[in-house]
């Protein structure tokens, strides 16, 4: 059987991808993969680190702004937006796949277009609460839509073509109980542990507000092992917003801040509360685990998808959900405290957060594209 993943734009939509494929791997081994995205997204750089094979189509998202290189960009998006469909077909004959799964992101449309116009079976996973631009344009194209949770149906025109599965969490998540993980991180003398993180490249508000929290962390007597992901382009500012802080961590092991979490799978696994964004993978992985979270939304996404999706784990009960402009870092570091010193408390957000996950989820979706594509 040939299968074609197509994803890109962020981690986002690259990760689920990645664990179908590893899935598919284990439960067809015979089966050729094909990971097709955009040229110059963060797709190729995950994918061929992952060992599959990759290929590009020209295409490019749309900037909302009317700054003329950004009306340049757009123009040159548009150009490929009316070839990328004719670089899929040819590919789609190079690898006459049997069929095509995408999971987000501009750089999926080409191939799903253009396997619904050949014939082929397709179907697309959305992550987020709120369908993406992209999962729009394809609804009437896509024989199938998987979505992350039943209140997802609602945002659809056509709801008898959507299939609740849960966000698929790479499988090295589980490889270790949550006791085994903080034994292997140091972290298991009683405790809890704080990871917090806002992306690759970091958020310059949060991470001046983490650096209050760490510096609060430090003037009380270290209550927590914190491990702080700034991102690329934070890090390299974190040391000023320490500083400005008054936090000196040369003689706090327990408080560690890195530019990017290589290990984010043991430490996810091993933490008591996660402080992050509300990406669509971030949020699987949380539910998938049940691990309580504080969630600060960026403002800064298109349809303020992000607050959408943290809304659901709030509701819920599985996470305390701060706005931007109503966060700072003593609010941050009170409610950690509130969470973490309420044992209580945090049994019921770990339940509530549990109770949104799928632990199956990557299993629910391959058995529905297999039966999509006539199990081939």
């Amino acid at each position: 059987m040939k299968i074609i993943f197509t994803c890109g734009g962020t981690a986002g939509h690259v990760n689920p991808a990645l664990a179908l494929a590893g899935l598919v791997r284990e439960r067809r081994p015979g089966s050729e993969i094909l990971f097709v995205g955009a040229n110059r997204g963060i797709e190729r750089q995950l994918i061929e680190a992952a060992g599959w094979p990759f290929r590009a189509v020209e295409v490019s998202n749309f900037h909302r702004s009317i700054q003329p290189k950004e009306i340049w960009h757009n123009l040159v998006s548009l150009r490929n937006f009316l070839c990328s469909p004719g670089e899929a077909r040819a590919l789609l004959r190079e690898f006459p796949a049997d069929l095509v799964v995408g999971t987000g992101g501009y750089a999926s449309y080409p191939m799903i277009r253009a396997a619904s116009k050949l014939g082929i079976p397709a179907a697309i996973h959305e992550s987020n609460a709120i369908p993406g631009l992209t999962t729009r344009l394809l609804e009437n194209h896509a024989a199938l839509i998987m979505v992350g949770c039943e209140e997802c149906r609602k945002n659809y025109k056509h709801p008898d073509k959507v299939l609740v599965t849960g966000t698929p969490a790479r499988g090295d998540f589980f490889r270790l109980t949550k006791r085994e993980a903080k034994r292997k991180l140091g972290v298991d003398d009683g405790r809890p542990l704080v990871v917090s993180f806002f992306g690759s490249l970091g958020a310059a508000e949060m991470n001046r507000e983490m650096a209050q929290f760490l510096a609060l962390e430090v003037k009380s007597a270290l209550p927590f092992h914190h491990v702080h992901g700034a991102g690329a382009l934070g890090c390299q500012r974190m040391g000023e917003y320490l500083r400005e802080a008054g936090a000196d961590l040369s003689r706090t092991p327990e408080l560690e801040v890195r530019e990017y979490i290589e290990n984010m799978a043991e430490l996810m696994r091993a933490a008591d509360l996660v402080i992050c964004r509300a990406g669509a993978s971030t949020i699987s992985e949380l539910t998938a685990l049940g691990v309580p979270a504080i969630i600060v939304p960026s403002p800064n996404v298109t349809h303020n998808h992000q607050e959408s999706n943290a809304r659901v784990l709030a509701d819920a009960g599985g996470a305390v959900m701060l706005l931007e402009k109503d966060s700072s870092g003593q609010t941050l570091y009170d409610t950690a405290c509130g969470i973490l010193r309420d044992g209580e408390r945090r049994k019921e957000m770990s339940a509530a957060m549990a109770s949104l996950g799928v632990i199956d989820a990557a299993d629910k979706i391959l058995d529905a594209v297999l039966a999509l594509a006539g199990s081939k």
